[in-house]
């Protein structure tokens, strides 16, 4: 569950001018350790097919809401890389051209917000809403997004009707009975046939060493003849991937709020190690909103907030609010609070809201809207992607017994998320495509200095990550942000954190050693 929690299958709601070419695209084969030599000479055919064809830069389409001066355009890459003349697939990319001069440019930086399933397509909109975090970088450098392989405007997959994925109150995630599991695990077996049936074709060839493939392929299509790459949550894998298959050709990269890349992490483990972080945070959120009863009138103890908490999901569990909001939904809304800690006050406010008789807010933030039939289908689409790429990179556990009996001993302590979160994963388990070995994380020859950042206390991708891809990635430099627990550090005020960020990527220059920064403001009421 390392993206931003969408519905669940299984009850879960969980969570400037055109330049390509002008520069020659360095030869991947040499670099790409994945899958032998095969892989290698596919990536390396894609680049240079990419470079000599560029980008068409135009208008973006009307229905993907992305207003001018940001431009649009595709990447052809292999649906297989063993297979470099099959099978291809379009990447959608765009771009805001750097804000400085001739001489302040630098290349085009590109960015992938995490998921597995996200879409990197807002990020050139920071340059023009004047993201002031951003302001120095954009002088510098082309902000480019893109949709992944499978995501939105990318050969996007599917795994069930988007209506149906949305619809609500689905079950409770937490089990009562022997019963409520065999439910919770036919529903996940037939979320897993459904991507086979709706996406088969795809699915065997949904990896995130294939996406690092295609960032690749991006790069040598831009005329960069290195990459310059800003990787959040599960974007950080992608990077840390990409840096092991490529490390030649990096110049920048900034990875922040980093997923554990060691083999045995990937993935079953790094999601029951997100049960634990999540509950650390949830925590630290109750204790903030009982500082502020007097705001919130939910609880002036922590203790009290949980109980309010239970209160309240077990009333939504006998009588769903408004017919539509039972636990699996109101988990969906309240998890944002240990993934954000911009969602603490307005999770606190919609809740405190309701207690005082205000029910359709609490209805409105958490329930699903079956009119908005374009985002049911991102909020299925991505779910999806997140399904096919997390069983694809590894092989997971096919015995029910100790899933049942990892899960159940973590849901002792840690009982906020891990039935959730078990139930969105499983599908894995009965996974029909051909599923990987991860690949061995490590520093390649001529791999830059990586800049890593880190909350201490993040739910999302514990603290532990950054510290083993610091290890790995020799060379690199680790702030740390002491205390804090919000996911996507980069993008919060912070000076410590924002200027070494900045001057990472305005001059390749970081500090001697690793940093420890003081945490961001604490979120007012």
């Amino acid at each position: 569950m390392i993206r931003t929690a969408v519905l669940g299958s299984a009850g879960a709601l969980i969570a400037g001018a055109l330049i390509a070419g002008a520069t020659a695209a360095p030869a991947a084969g040499a670099d790409d350790r994945h899958h032998g030599s095969t892989e290698a000479r596919g990536v390396q055919l894609a680049a240079a097919r990419a470079a000599k064809t560029g980008i068409d830069w135009t208008d973006c389409p009307a229905d993907w809401a992305i207003a001018a001066p940001i431009q649009c355009g595709w990447v052809t890459v292999p649906l297989d890389y063993a297979k470099p003349h099959g099978k291809q697939i379009e990447l959608a990319v765009d771009r805001h051209v750097s804000t400085g001069t001739k001489a302040e440019r630098q290349g085009a930086l590109l960015y992938n917000p995490g998921g597995p399933g996200g879409s990197g397509m807002a990020f050139p909109k920071r340059v023009v809403t004047k993201n002031p975090l951003w302001a120095n970088t954009a002088k510098a450098y082309d902000f480019v997004g893109f949709d992944p392989r499978g995501v939105g405007h990318s050969a996007p997959i599917s795994c069930i009707d988007p209506q149906e994925f949305v619809k609500a109150p689905k079950a409770d995630p937490v089990p009562d009975s022997e019963a409520d599991k065999r439910a919770q695990r036919k529903l996940a077996a037939e979320y897993a046939a459904g991507c086979a049936e709706r996406s088969g074709g795809m699915l065997p060839h949904m990896t995130t060493p294939n996406t690092a493939r295609d960032l690749d392929v991006i790069r040598a299509a831009l005329g960069e003849e290195k990459l310059n790459f800003l990787g959040v949550s599960y974007g950080t894998y992608l990077g840390a991937v990409y840096g092991t298959l490529f490390p030649t050709h990096v110049r920048r990269m900034v990875v922040d709020s980093v997923v554990n890349p060691a083999t045995d992490n990937i993935w079953y483990e790094a999601n029951l190690n997100q049960d634990v972080a999540f509950q650390t945070r949830w925590d630290d959120w109750k204790a903030w909103v009982a500082d502020n009863d007097a705001v919130y009138h939910i609880g002036d103890t922590p203790e009290k907030v949980e109980q309010a908490w239970l209160t309240l999901r077990a009333a939504a569990k006998k009588s769903p609010i408004g017919g539509v909001l039972g636990p699996a939904e109101l988990i969906g809304f309240f998890q944002g609070a240990p993934y954000y800690d911009s969602a603490w006050a307005p999770t606190a406010r919609t809740w405190s809201d309701y207690l005082a008789g205000d029910t359709q807010a609490l209805i409105d933030a958490a329930a699903p809207d079956l009119s908005d039939t374009a985002g049911n289908a991102r909020s299925e689409n991505s779910n999806a992607v997140y399904t096919a790429v997390e069983c694809a990179d590894a092989k997971w556990p096919t015995s029910w017994k100790k899933w049942d009996r990892d899960n159940t001993r973590l849901h002792q302590k840690y009982p906020f998320m891990t039935w959730a979160n078990a139930w969105m994963n499983l599908p894995c388990a009965t996974w029909s495509a051909k599923q990987q070995n991860p690949l061995e994380v490590r520093t390649g020859k001529g791999l830059p200095p990586v800049l890593i950042v880190q909350s201490e206390r993040d739910a999302a991708t514990p603290y532990e990550g950054a510290v083993e891809l610091h290890k790995r990635f020799k060379g690199s430099r680790l702030i740390t942000e002491k205390g804090a627990g919000s996911h996507g550090v980069t993008g919060l005020v912070n000076p410590c954190v924002n200027e070494r960020v900045d001057t990472y990527l305005l001059t390749g220059r970081t500090d001697r050693g690793d940093v420890t920064c003081s945490p961001h403001a604490t979120p007012k009421p």
